[in-house]
């Protein structure tokens, strides 16, 4: 078998077997086809796209090309969730103790945040002492005893996608169904989970910029889940404006932990609400309004909030800073952003402000630059709402001083203003299972 053959085949629009599918992985992992093959096959699959049965091939190879977690000790009950990335995207620090709480076993490798885009990983390491790294015992373990771990992913957990992805982020192959289906579903498959719900953004902050776009890959997603027997549900969730009010990393962890107190009942609470119903109609088999009421329960009676507290006192987190979320430190300087005119604010633009706090200190532009876990954004005013000239709109927080001026004026060209109000726009879209 040649690699010269199966790009020519895929050129021309012919379906690949799985055996010329698992070729091209096994040998792109191991080094044995190069980079400049690798890059057309890519861009023939661009073009030509992949039938279903190809996408699961592709998915199913890339996800045994490494490490694969075995969940399955807990059956039925172990359960994941995946966001598509967005800003002030903050749910799986929620959604997760919720469901452990009710009795699904909440196992999740969670990634860092690069570009506009938060991470998981890097919200849970502003609360000091929490352990990213447990090897896969540890992870287990945990799991089995109080229902939930989060960890950073595996360093040998699909590499097959990690050198694609880094080879269709310079050869301008990302944006292909086929290859972004794989991407995701095969690190999904990979660690293990029964349960899968996947967070799929829409709009100014995501990836996917329209609802039909991100149709299409949620169900393509749920289909690969099929043919790899997991159960997946697709969330398709308003990404036009930044989600709750707090972006940047500790600011992001005291905002997650006013929803699960009940303190927080706005537009991050609707959509957690949303994601941790949906994992339990998947590892119970029950109806949405049972889920939702048993999920509201465990917000509203307390569990939720201690379970989080069980979760990261048990991963190594100084659950001193949960009790008083004042010890966390805060950054140096706190900068008011003043509406420019009366007015409503008509839209957000929520990558352009993810940005800005990047530019603050929260996120990194490459993977080697560190982040300052105090720096951020909160936000004051959403779309929707009415503001005054002179009246907050958010306040930057930095230990930059120098950057303070420039974000200002960035974070001013991401809002659009204007006489009348906006039409509201829908926080969930669609639900596809």
């Amino acid at each position: 078998m040649r690699m010269y053959d199966i790009i020519m085949k895929k050129r021309n629009g012919e379906e690949l077997t799985g055996e010329e599918i698992r070729f091209f992985v096994d040998g792109y992992t191991s080094g044995e086809i190069p980079d400049y093959q690798a890059s057309a096959f890519c861009m023939a699959v661009f073009f030509q796209g992949m039938t279903d049965r190809e996408t699961y091939e592709l998915t199913d190879a890339m996800a045994h090309s490494g490490d694969m977690v075995d969940l399955s000790r807990f059956g039925d009950l172990s359960a994941d969730k995946h966001s598509t990335g967005g800003v002030g995207d903050k749910t799986s620090m929620i959604v997760m103790p919720i469901v452990a709480s009710l009795g699904a076993k909440a196992a999740k490798m969670t990634g860092r945040g690069l570009g506009h885009t938060g991470g998981t990983v890097d919200k849970l390491e502003s609360i000091p002492g929490y352990d990213i790294a447990l090897d896969s015992e540890e992870f287990l373990d945990q799991v089995e005893k109080i229902g939930i771990a989060l960890v950073g992913q595996s360093g040998n957990l699909t590499p097959a996608d990690k050198k694609l992805y880094a080879l269709r982020d310079v050869t301008a192959t990302v944006e292909s169904i086929p290859l972004i289906t794989s991407s995701i579903m095969s690190k999904k498959l990979a660690a293990g989970s029964k349960n899968i719900v996947l967070d799929v953004k829409v709009g100014s902050g995501a990836f996917m910029k329209t609802v039909e776009d991100a149709t299409d890959l949620a169900e393509h997603m749920v289909s690969i889940g099929k043919y790899c027997g997991r159960n997946v549900t697709a969330v398709l969730t308003n990404m036009d404006v930044p989600l709750g009010h707090n972006i940047g990393n500790a600011l992001e962890v005291k905002e997650a932990m006013a929803v699960l107190r009940g303190e927080s009942r706005g537009d991050l609470y609707e959509v957690c609400i949303a994601l941790a119903s949906s994992i339990l109609c998947s590892v119970f088999s029950i109806s949405r309004e049972e889920a939702e009421k048993r999920v509201i329960g465990a917000i509203d009676d307390g569990s939720a909030f201690a379970k989080f507290r069980e979760w990261i006192g048990t991963q190594g987190g100084d659950v001193r800073y949960l009790d008083d979320p004042s010890l966390f430190p805060e950054a140096a300087y706190q900068h008011e952003v003043l509406a420019p005119c009366d007015g409503y604010i008509e839209a957000m633009n929520a990558e352009q402000i993810g940005l800005v706090s990047v530019l603050l200190g929260a996120g990194r532009e490459t993977k080697e630059d560190a982040i300052d876990y105090s720096a951020g954004i909160i936000l004051k005013k959403k779309v929707g709402e009415k503001v005054t000239a002179g009246e907050p709109l958010c306040v930057l927080y930095t230990n930059r001083e120098s950057v303070i001026a420039e974000a200002e004026k960035r974070y001013l060209a991401a809002l659009r203003f204007g006489a009348e109000e906006p039409a509201p726009e829908p926080l969930i879209y669609k639900i596809i299972s």
